[in-house]
């Protein structure tokens, strides 16, 4: 038990101090590519810690204290059913069976608790984002999960590990490989999921502040920001272990998991923001008709 209890406190330390870096070197690319200087890469360290030293006065409902914690929650869950290192026990792994299905639901359970949290903060434009924000998740999660779907009945699998166990033949055997459109479609959903732009919607820092951290603020605004370092490095590993093999290493799961990083960065500083329809029809259109070309080749 103790054993266990420090595994799972080394995976949720490794993956806070590696999101909160991922996330500074963002802040640098990002200002580098517009031509800025840009914050130090250390500066999100710097901020969460400034932030969790403060207090706040404002006072609203339990459950907008409850949404930075639905966050971590849900990222926690994530990191503790993936496997971070194959063939190693160092950090522990809660995979069973049909496992697929219960991360589908976790990876958005932080969103809906945010959500919740937003709409219960009282500002007016807390709701546009809501609203925004739910319309865009509901795209992108279908896409995504018909992906998933469509990799597990091809593979013959509804269990992570048995996901990345096959995926162990050489580079030829990953998942982008074998079910290129469903990849293709994953990736593009990972975008949302990030809150990369051009489907930037639910912050949309050009306009009036209307995102969820509106009236967060001091520890609850430090708990946010750890929340979604944390739900980054998470959902970061569950891509490279369905689409990329797996990590047979700490250093090759540091280079998928920032590779994949950079390309989040990348497509986000180039591409302007869609508005929120244009960002609905084509999430509908074009990667859930990717991720339905494989499902129908497999299932065929």
């Amino acid at each position: 038990m103790l054993s266990n209890i420090m595994s799972i406190l080394l995976t949720v330390f490794t993956a806070l101090v590696w999101g909160l870096l991922l996330g500074g070197i963002s802040r640098t690319v990002t200002a580098k590519i517009h031509g800025r200087m840009g914050p130090r890469v250390t500066q999100n360290f710097i901020d969460v810690w400034k932030l969790f030293r403060k207090t706040s006065s404002i006072h609203h409902g339990g459950m907008f204290w409850l949404a930075p914690m639905f966050r971590i929650t849900g990222a926690i869950a994530v990191l503790l059913m993936v496997p971070v290192v194959v063939g190693q026990n160092i950090t522990y792994n809660m995979s069973f069976a049909g496992d697929v299905f219960l991360l589908l639901y976790i990876m958005f359970f932080g969103c809906l608790g945010m959500a919740l949290g937003a709409g219960n903060s009282g500002h007016p434009y807390a709701v546009i984002a809501v609203s925004r924000g739910l319309a865009q998740m509901s795209s992108y999660e279908l896409s995504f999960s018909v992906a998933v779907v469509a990799i597990a009945v091809g593979l013959h699998t509804f269990r992570i590990e048995g996901i990345v166990a096959a995926q162990q033949a050489g580079i030829s055997s990953w998942n982008i490989f074998r079910f290129p459109f469903a990849s293709a479609g994953a990736l593009i959903a990972f975008l949302p999921m990030q809150m990369a732009y051009p489907f930037g919607i639910v912050l949309a820092p050009q306009e009036i502040p209307i995102g969820p951290p509106t009236e967060y603020s001091s520890r609850f605004l430090s708990l946010m920001f750890s929340g979604r370092a944390l739900f980054s490095v998470a959902k970061l590993l569950f891509f490279v272990n369905l689409l990329f093999g797996g990590a047979s290493s700490w250093l090759s799961l540091l280079l998928k998991t920032f590779l994949l990083y950079m390309y989040t960065v990348v497509v986000s500083s180039v591409f302007p923001r869609f508005r929120t329809e244009q960002s609905i029809k084509f999430l509908w259109l074009v990667p859930t008709t990717l991720a339905l070309v494989d499902l129908v080749r497999v299932m065929l």
